[in-house]
């Protein structure tokens, strides 16, 4: 069912300005960056997620979008996600995973992807074949845990295009449905389960 192509429909957006946060106790010498290519702001939704979660469990974690990104050095862990579009982690994603691959072999470091596929009623169906999309990420840096994730579709917020009005026939058809499908349990369950292996 991968095959239909239904994903290459996912709209890529020009570069939206994101915002940076920081969490947990500003004396820690230990940090972990959770940093995150957005299309339109789903995917920064999850990353916050992440990084909140992992301060609440005492980690001081500084979230930023990739691009911004410049130097890891004073990172201990990386969590890095992209939303998908054509099967694919973002360009900026990919970038930021060569520019900064040999640091980041070098750290605990965690992957996720956000996609609109994972919205669908038999989504379950689909995950398995996901996890194919992560092979550019893992052939540059083996994760210690992978993360996938539904996103939101929200036509007010992609730009008219052939792609979005592809989109609308999708949704039309009833393949997808326009919303906000993130499970926020089930995202922050997988950032609990970091922890440990962040500190590794």
């Amino acid at each position: 069912m991968i095959g239909l192509g239904l994903t290459h429909l996912d709209p890529y957006q020009p570069v939206r300005i994101m915002p940076e946060y920081k969490f947990g106790d500003k004396s820690m010498t230990n940090k972990i960056l959770v940093s995150y290519a957005s299309q339109a702001g789903s995917t920064a939704g999850v990353a916050e997620a992440i990084a909140e979660t992992l301060s609440e469990g005492g980690a001081q974690v500084d979230v930023m979008p990739m691009r911004d990104v410049h130097d890891l050095s004073s990172y201990q862990a990386v969590v890095a996600g992209s939303a998908i579009h054509g099967q694919k982690w973002l360009p900026e994603a990919m970038q930021f995973m060569q520019t900064h691959q040999s640091e980041l072999t070098s750290k605990p470091f965690a992957a996720f992807m956000v996609c609109i596929t994972l919205s669908m009623a038999n989504a379950d169906h689909y995950r398995e074949g996901l996890k194919a999309w992560m092979r550019p990420v893992r052939e540059l840096v083996r994760p210690v845990s992978e993360g996938y994730f539904a996103g939101a579709l929200d036509f007010s917020k992609l730009p008219c295009s052939f792609n979005m009005l592809a989109m609308r026939l999708v949704v039309l058809s009833g393949t997808w449905k326009e919303g906000d499908f993130r499970a926020w349990k089930a995202i922050r369950a997988w950032a609990e389960s970091l922890q440990a292996q962040l500190h590794g």
